[in-house]
């Protein structure tokens, strides 16, 4: 484990969007299943509140365990992020700048290297192209529609 990458993950997309309305989108439930996981029941910027859902990866399926650790409305957004079975915990920070028309967001995944070498969707590749997947394209074609 020592050998291991622990450099934070970080992706940044800018929008044309205000950030109450990338808030909401990174916020409410009911946008977050349009462009993130439609398996999420539920989601609130509430610190304690805890969520789970289980996504199918083919091969795998991952039980998500989400706890909100953070919240500074329009602001931040900091979620600890694990998978039942699984060991590791990750922090995942989402920060809301303004920028020029819009707004800007920063997703900082930290905690990666603590899940299990052997699973390749926990490699560092896989979670880098996640965040770019998600952010770059889903919220940004969703936001831009």
């Amino acid at each position: 484990m020592t050998n291991k990458d622990n450099t934070p993950i970080i992706t940044e997309q800018s929008f044309t969007k205000s950030k109450e309305e990338v808030w909401k989108a990174i916020t409410d439930a009911n946008e977050m299943r349009k462009w993130f996981f439609a398996e999420m029941p539920d989601h609130k910027a509430e610190v304690g509140f805890t969520t789970q859902f289980n996504v199918d990866a083919g091969e795998r399926e991952f039980m998500h365990l989400w706890r909100i650790t953070e919240v500074v409305p329009f602001e931040k957004l900091v979620c600890q992020w694990e998978y039942e079975g699984y060991d590791g915990v990750a922090m995942v920070t989402y920060e809301l700048f303004e920028e020029n028309e819009g707004c800007k967001i920063r997703v900082t995944a930290t905690g990666i290297e603590s899940f299990p070498d052997e699973i390749p969707e926990f490699k560092r590749e896989s979670c880098e192209g996640g965040w770019k997947y998600f952010i770059n394209q889903r919220l940004k074609e969703y936001l831009e529609k």
